[in-house]
């Protein structure tokens, strides 16, 4: 399967089910919400996938993308992805495991932009947003964008972050968090 992002990029993706990409709508959406705020900011993708919306944090400017994916295949594709978008001022990394382990290892930085997209029928939200709240993966100003399906999902607030809007797309939906001040 092929993906188109931004500025007409051809992207490539694992053939099959392994990965869902992000719908080109959601993405759409995710960056007018964001615009403005891209270029020069420090971004965090969580169950990369495709790498899709990295790819597309890049080409709008991002200084720094990270992505997390627990698949070997998609992380050697997201990498490619990566560098085929990526300009010389730009770095990345694409770090492979389990979520819920691989965060950990992200203690100490911050993020400005941090999308989380698992399987929508895993247990990997509370969990991982636990992790960015207690790890302080959320720079001051930042939001963390959760994709998630608007039919089955509790909606999480842990003690430092809070909801700052929510927006539905079909069966997609997505839930803006921020820190509280």
């Amino acid at each position: 399967m092929s993906l188109r992002i931004y500025g007409n990029r051809q992207l490539k993706t694992l053939a099959g089910q392994e990965t869902r990409p992000t719908l080109a709508m959601v993405r759409s959406a995710l960056f007018n919400i964001w615009q403005g705020t891209i270029a020069d900011c420090r971004w965090l993708d969580l169950c990369a996938g495709s790498g899709a919306i990295g790819a597309e944090a890049l080409c709008r400017g991002a200084a720094v993308v990270v992505g997390i994916e627990q698949s070997t295949r998609a992380g050697a594709i997201i990498r490619q992805n990566w560098q085929q978008v990526a300009n010389d001022t730009q770095t990345f990394q694409v770090l492979r495991g389990d979520v819920r382990q691989r965060i950990k290892s992200l203690e100490g930085q911050q993020f400005d932009r941090i999308y989380f997209d698992p399987p929508y029928h895993s247990d990997l939200y509370e969990p991982v947003i636990e992790s960015i709240a207690h790890l302080q993966l959320l720079a001051p100003n930042g939001e963390l964008a959760v994709e998630h399906s608007p039919y089955r999902f509790s909606v999480l607030t842990p003690s430092t972050l809070e909801i700052c809007r929510q927006k539905v797309y079909g069966n997609t939906a997505l839930t803006f968090y921020q820190t509280i001040s």
